[in-house]
């Protein structure tokens, strides 16, 4: 005759350790910035401010070499500023030398706002192919950016296609630009993902700096070469190089950056 089970009270399945080796951390997503898709620093931002100096009259241009060393300052009207200053531009006062440096910002973002779209941006190397497989794999992915929604969904949608973003974070829903980490938060809070679960992508500084805060793991692309960047997981000219970078290549990242700052289990 069979015997009836017996039931033991306090066990269930949360009550089970993890099997060995299990990911209790997965991937799920991939957040990127602008401009770890295109070089919109160089091939938009800069052109911008060339055709707005030229608009108030000033007869230089910024070269592909000068505007990367420019981007240490993460201020715009500081970057105008230090080459106003540079070029030795007469002003009577540093008050008037800012006033002037923002009219060139402010006729820069308009001119931006008109000509990116037509700027034949090309997404970089190996980038389409890492999205789709993301897409492929279910690992959602976001885009967060400093310009307006009105150009920066059309530039995305240009840049990887229609329908693989799930989400994009514009200057239309923060407060404060990068590098505040507002972006990255307003993105994971749209995905519904924790930060320990998605791995960051940037092109810029303030990108590397704004996700860092957020308590992403991140990957910087340099689009130049790829110098010693500490506080980022891994750096790359682009997504195609030597080796492609792949889906597989970003779980791993992601699972040694956060092997890495996981508390040790209590004994």
């Amino acid at each position: 005759m069979t015997q009836p089970k017996t039931w033991r009270a306090g066990r269930f399945w949360w009550d089970c350790n993890s099997p060995v080796g299990a990911d209790v951390n997965p991937l799920r997503a991939l957040v990127f910035d602008l401009d770890a898709l295109a070089d919109v620093e160089c091939e938009g931002h800069r052109v911008a401010y060339n055709a707005a100096f030229a608009a108030h009259g000033l007869n230089f241009e910024w070269s592909v070499t000068r505007y990367r060393k420019l981007l240490a300052l993460t201020d715009e009207r500081q970057r105008i500023t230090a080459e106003l200053r540079k070029r030795g531009v007469s002003t009577e006062s540093d008050v008037l030398t800012k006033l002037l440096a923002d009219d060139i910002y402010t006729t820069k973002t308009m001119m931006l706002d008109e000509m990116i779209l037509d700027a034949d941006l090309t997404p970089r190397p190996g980038l389409v192919d890492l999205v789709m497989e993301a897409f492929t794999a279910g690992v959602v992915v976001s885009v967060v950016a400093g310009g307006q929604r009105s150009w920066v969904e059309p530039l995305v949608r240009q840049l990887v296609g229609d329908g693989v973003v799930e989400t994009v974070v514009t200057a239309d829903d923060v407060k404060k630009p990068m590098p505040d980490p507002e972006a990255f938060r307003t993105a994971l809070w749209e995905l519904g993902i924790p930060a320990e679960n998605a791995l960051a992508v940037t092109g810029s500084a303030s990108g590397l700096r704004a996700a860092t805060s957020t308590g992403l793991a991140t990957a910087v692309i340099t689009g130049d070469g790829a110098p010693d960047i500490p506080a980022a997981v891994a750096v790359r000219p682009d997504y195609a190089g030597g080796e492609r970078m792949r889906i597989a290549d970003c779980r791993r990242l992601h699972g040694r950056w956060y092997a890495a700052r996981k508390p040790a289990d209590a004994a």
